[in-house]
């Protein structure tokens, strides 16, 4: 009876052993996977106010996790080198042009730290550079540049192609920073990675 349980609890080991490893191989990163496995809601504690976001301004929330993961790692006190606050990482001057768009007379910047205004702030941002390049081939790819080194660089980026109309895969060719070249390609790696398998 104890030998029997013994290869029971074996074979179940294995199995389950051989099931993860499976869902590790295809899910194409399998450093991102575990670290799901292991803190599940540190990845998905910001997924309702993402989504709610999302509908609002009508942007995919596969695309806004993706920013948020690349901007933050999902940590909302994070403070970047030039001052940026939270989960989108957003500026003061974008919080200030965010709350004069909503007659917000005053805004204080803490409020930046608190997720659910850090994600409307930064959607409502990401909404204005997506509609910017509504006429590109793509316009995520220069959204995300714009939102990373803002439009002045694009403009320029885009500029250095004097033979008609740039693609995104152009602009991001003419990307003159290694980290926004990066920033973009990462983002836009995260993104596809939640689209193929189909949730954030």
């Amino acid at each position: 009876m104890i030998r029997w349980m013994r290869h029971l609890v074996l074979v179940l080991v294995l199995a389950l052993a051989t099931a993860a490893g499976i869902a590790l191989y295809a899910s194409r990163d399998p450093v991102y996977t575990i670290h799901e496995w292991m803190d599940a809601g540190h990845f998905s504690r910001y997924d309702a106010a993402i989504q709610r976001a999302a509908t609002k301004y009508q942007i995919d929330p596969m695309l806004l996790k993706a920013v948020i993961w690349r901007e933050s790692t999902f940590q909302p006190d994070k403070v970047g080198k030039d001052g940026e606050r939270g989960l989108m990482q957003v500026t003061e001057a974008v919080a200030k042009d965010w709350a004069k768009s909503q007659k917000i007379e005053s805004f204080d910047p803490v409020g930046l730290f608190d997720p659910e205004t850090n994600i409307e702030i930064g959607s409502w941002y990401l909404k204005q550079s997506l509609q910017y390049y509504s006429g590109k081939d793509d316009p995520v790819p220069f959204a995300l540049a714009e939102y990373n080194a803002g439009r002045q660089r694009v403009h320029r980026w885009i500029g250095e192609n004097n033979l008609g109309p740039v693609t995104a895969s152009e602009m991001q060719a003419n990307i003159s920073f290694p980290s926004t070249r990066s920033y973009v390609h990462t983002t836009i790696d995260r993104y596809n990675f939640y689209k193929r398998r189909a949730r954030m």
